[in-house]
């Protein structure tokens, strides 16, 4: 069953952190995905950039409307996903315990599905 782990992280998180910091940051994220493809886990991993030069777009009654980044209201951006095929939940739940980025943001756990299931 595939889930998907979302790495949450502070909007600002990235800014506190030197350069060198930033490559260790990524290189332990990817070290971590190689690991999850050599066990036979990784579908997809995407590392995304900040929220600084994102948009949200939005279509109300055929009415278009464009929010460019930052966006003042987020304290959390997605930074990337991994996504799994696990056996089980807890297996995902296990896996993102040991995902590195678990140590200074969150990391959701979400199973796929159509968005009419809850």
């Amino acid at each position: 069953m595939p889930y998907m782990l979302l790495v949450v992280e502070p909007v600002d998180q990235r800014l506190s952190r030197t350069e060198a910091e930033g490559r260790e940051a990524y290189a332990s994220m990817v070290r971590f995905g190689a690991n999850l493809k050599e066990r036979g886990l990784l579908l997809s991993s995407e590392s995304l950039k900040s929220q600084h030069n994102a948009a949200r777009v939005e279509v109300r009654g055929g009415t278009s409307r464009v929010v460019d980044g930052p966006f003042a209201e987020a304290k959390e951006m997605i930074g990337g996903f991994f996504l799994l095929d696990c056996q089980t939940r807890d297996e995902a739940i296990a896996i993102a315990k040991e995902c590195p980025a678990a140590e200074w943001c969150t990391v959701e756990v979400r199973a796929l599905a159509p968005c009419y299931e809850t």
